[in-house]
């Protein structure tokens, strides 16, 4: 214990500085986990202050969840939240590993740096201009419709958001466009810390510059893709709100409406603030489970894990 406290009594500077991250932490992360005593409570509003009504309303127990479960709403919604997110995890995951790899095989300085700020450049574009831009593209008269009709695909425009079945693929590329740049610079920054005496020899084995990529630069990149991919999986039922709330119409929303906008819809749009948070609850949980039992598989299977 006093070995303990001269340790960090030596490091005190150090526990200064983590000291804001740790109180944001405690007051953000851990603070408001108390409001989920919501979703076992039936909860609406009053005249009294929140914690009145908070602490005084009818225990429930598990009945939102028997709720959400029975409804007819279930399989709708989890079928469009995992195929969004199968999808989207299937087209984005491994477009900013290709990126990454090309990126790092350009020589040229200047081409490179202009690559790599193009690239990642949309992910700092909101979702309002994002969703804005792929209307427009997606439009009857936008340049997608003008290029097919060109091309004698189709003669008639199609009608890309009155149709449902596009929706999820939309959705899918859109991530992929969005997010590809900015997620290849982890992997670029794995790249430039693998020992460029791998490299030499493997050119000195009389290995192409593709067999240094697929023997020397791949394997590197291992660690990064399996903790990477431990955490897109937790994910899965992440389908995301922003692009789903702002792309979706009335028509198309037995296919486009996923957790979180049902979660909101219901939550705070209809007042059904116990249901809301019933349903949110329950993908923090799936969403805890998948990441526990891929990480266990992943460090049996690869001797590779998150934790």
């Amino acid at each position: 214990m006093e070995a303990r406290l001269r340790r960090m009594k030596g490091q005190k500077y150090l526990y200064l500085m983590i000291l804001p991250a740790f109180i944001s932490t405690i007051l953000f992360s851990y603070g408001p986990m108390f409001g989920l005593y919501m979703a076992f409570i039936n909860y609406s509003p009053g005249g009294g202050s929140f914690f009145h009504q908070f602490f005084t309303s009818k225990f429930v127990g598990f009945e939102w969840f028997r709720y959400f479960f029975t409804s007819g709403d279930f399989y709708i919604i989890m079928r469009n939240t995992i195929a969004q997110s199968f999808l989207s995890l299937l087209v984005g995951f491994p477009a900013p590993i290709l990126l990454a790899l090309m990126i790092n095989e350009v020589k040229t300085g200047l081409f490179k740096k202009v690559v790599q700020t193009v690239s990642y450049l949309p992910h700092f574009i909101s979702w309002v201009i994002a969703a804005n831009i792929i209307i427009t593209l997606l439009s009857s008269q936008g340049l997608i419709n003008k290029l097919l009709m060109l091309m004698h695909i189709t003669e008639q425009p199609v009608q890309f958001f009155q149709n449902g079945h596009y929706f999820w693929g939309i959705i899918a590329v859109s991530n992929m466009w969005k997010d590809m740049g900015f997620n290849a610079i982890m992997y670029l920054a794995a790249i430039s810390a693998i020992n460029p005496e791998l490299y030499e020899a493997a050119r000195v084995d009389g290995a192409s510059r593709m067999r240094q990529m697929v023997h020397v630069t791949l394997p590197s990149l291992r660690p990064t893709i399996v903790i990477l991919a431990i955490l897109s999986i937790g994910g899965i039922l992440n389908a995301g709100f922003d692009q789903q709330y702002l792309l979706q119409n009335n028509t198309i929303l037995k296919y486009s409406d996923v957790i979180d906008t049902y979660t909101y819809r219901y939550g705070l749009q209809n007042g059904m603030f116990s249901y809301g948070a019933a349903v949110g609850l329950f993908k923090s949980v799936i969403a805890f489970i998948l990441v526990v039992s891929v990480n266990t598989l992943s460090k049996r299977m690869n001797q590779q894990s998150l934790f």
